[in-house]
């Protein structure tokens, strides 16, 4: 899959002065402009998937880094991750969650985000406008400079020999930092069509083994970004068609080898499988692969947890210091509970994490937790990387890091989730009612309680899911509004533990909770009045 093959052949070609333009208003960060075509291109019948598509080839360019930290006068500084390709795929899922009339305001919230989401480089120095210059307020209206393309697209190189060497040096390169060779063996990699669901395993699964090894007082993290952005590939790809996916591979795959690179917590977690799950003692000798006793556990457990032994790894993530979390993910494991229903209770931990978390400016850490620990079940139901179960622990070191990060710095609370007095007396129409005022108020308290209300009048789970939906749609200027509702809301509709509902609270308390940007409102409520959506407005 060449560069040169990227040619628009989906249909695009009809409305090509349409998409000319959008590109245009979304180089110059014209936000209302950008939105406005898309408007236009979906009251002319364009479907979703293609202008998506468009929307990725316009931005690719310009959603990578030099490298994802920097150091000024001696001062390591971080440079943030991309979110417009994330964006995307938050909204080909909730698009799925949504009343069909409100198909289409997912990706409205990602085409107002993207002008604001280029170079973010230049914006960390002050050098561009944006979201990480102007922290979601519009671009004043000016020529602002041309966004920088730091790593420009290449051609494939293609490599002969197993598929298993010839993966293991694209990683290998990697993990050194070889940006473009990486990319180059990646693109020769991907035109084997045969082998492809292989090749985009070992894509997240490279992205999921990057994850830093401490949080507490630092400012320069990947926080799992390298998973969410290869995911995306994927998803993407997926609802475009591969055919059509170059400019979505440039966009995801490309970053997995730009710095820093953070393997510790996996080489740990590779060691702790060694030594918990083999029964082998550490030496200085090489390893490699998964173990056959390894093998047997993702092939043949199938026990679940109950109620007893949910609440002991959920403690044991949030409550007790390592290796507290290791030795009960290792017994449960070696018990024969299944490495997929431990992740469903690993979920009701992060959620916890995030339940908890008090004041605005404080999520970050438990909201990218949630999203890894989400992120690794639809690893777990889309691929068998024969590597996957080290990840149990990846993701409970996240877990415990982040429970113990939000306890250090105070910003945890743990007071009990009551309904509002007298909720009980109310129906399900009136508690959502209340429920979607709290969440138009930004009033997280309220909206958890209102929240439980509808779970203990025994209100339909569904009609919960998809008004929540609705109102994390709706918020906009940070992609995060809707890419951690759908990573807990997608969770909910697949996690089998009974203690589940947390991630609705959860979903409910962040929508609310979570620091807002500019107008929040403004996207939905343009979406709204330029398509006839009165709700919206």
């Amino acid at each position: 899959m060449s560069a040169a093959a990227a040619t628009h052949t989906n249909g695009r070609a009809e409305e090509a002065g349409l998409y000319k333009q959008m590109e245009e208003r979304i180089l110059l960060r014209d936000q209302e402009g950008g939105s406005r075509i898309y408007y236009e291109l979906l009251k002319r019948g364009r479907p979703l998937s293609e202008i998506m598509a468009e929307a990725v080839r316009i931005h690719a360019p310009y959603t990578h880094v030099p490298y994802h930290q920097r150091i000024d006068g001696g001062f390591p500084n971080f440079v943030n991750n991309d979110h417009c390709l994330l964006s995307s795929r938050a909204a080909i899922n909730l698009q799925k969650m949504l009343p069909e009339r409100f198909a289409g305001l997912p990706l409205a919230q990602t085409i107002w985000y993207i002008p604001s989401g280029l170079d973010i480089w230049n914006q960390k120095i002050l050098k561009a406008p944006g979201h990480y210059a102007n922290r979601g307020y519009k671009v004043a209206n000016t020529t602002p400079p041309a966004p920088v393309v730091y790593w420009p697209d290449q051609e494939p190189l293609r490599e002969t020999g197993p598929l298993d060497e010839r993966l293991n040096h694209w990683l290998t390169l990697v993990e050194r930092g070889e940006v473009i060779p990486a990319y180059r063996i990646f693109l020769g990699l991907m035109e084997e069509t045969g082998h492809r669901r292989e090749v985009l395993a070992h894509m997240v699964f490279a992205g999921m083994i990057d994850v830093q090894d401490r949080m507490l007082y630092n400012r320069s993290y990947t926080t799992g970004h390298k998973a969410y952005r290869t995911r995306s590939v994927v998803e993407i790809g997926n609802a475009i068609g591969w055919d059509n996916a170059h400019d979505t591979v440039y966009a995801g795959a490309l970053d997995v080898a730009v710095g820093p690179r953070w393997h510790s917590v996996y080489e740990a977690a590779c060691n702790i499988v060694l030594v918990f799950i083999d029964g082998h003692e550490i030496h200085a000798v090489p390893q490699s692969g998964a173990s056959e006793r390894e093998q047997e556990i993702l092939a043949n457990n199938q026990g679940t947890l109950d109620e007893a032994e949910t609440a002991a790894l959920v403690a044991a993530l949030t409550d007790e210091h390592e290796p507290a979390y290791i030795e009960r993910i290792s017994a449960l494991l070696n018990a024969g509970k299944a490495p997929r229903h431990v992740i469903d209770a690993i979920q009701l931990a992060a959620a916890k994490v995030v339940l908890e978390t008090d004041g605005p400016n404080n999520f970050s850490m438990p909201q990218h937790t949630y999203e890894y620990c989400n992120t690794l079940g639809w690893f777990y139901d889309n691929f068998d990387h024969p590597q996957r179960l080290k990840l149990l622990y990846v993701a409970g070191s996240m877990v415990n890091q982040a429970a113990w990060h939000q306890r250090a710095l105070g910003w945890s609370k743990t007071e009990p989730v009551k309904a509002p007095a007298g909720a009980g007396r109310l129906d399900g129409d009136a508690v959502i009612e209340r429920l979607e005022a709290a969440q138009k108020a930004l009033d997280p308290t309220e909206s958890v309680a209102w929240a439980r209300a509808y779970l203990d009048n025994g209100g339909d789970r569904a009609r919960l899911a998809e008004r929540l939906a609705l109102m994390a749609t709706r918020l906009g200027n940070d992609p995060h509004n809707q890419e951690i509702p759908q990573c807990l809301l997608e969770d909910y509709g697949k996690n089998r533990n009974p203690g589940r509902d947390i991630l609705l609270l959860a979903c409910a308390h962040i929508s609310a909770g979570h620091r807002k940007y500019g107008d929040p409102f403004e996207a939905s409520r343009r979406f709204g009045e330029a398509m006839g959506l009165a709700e919206l407005q």
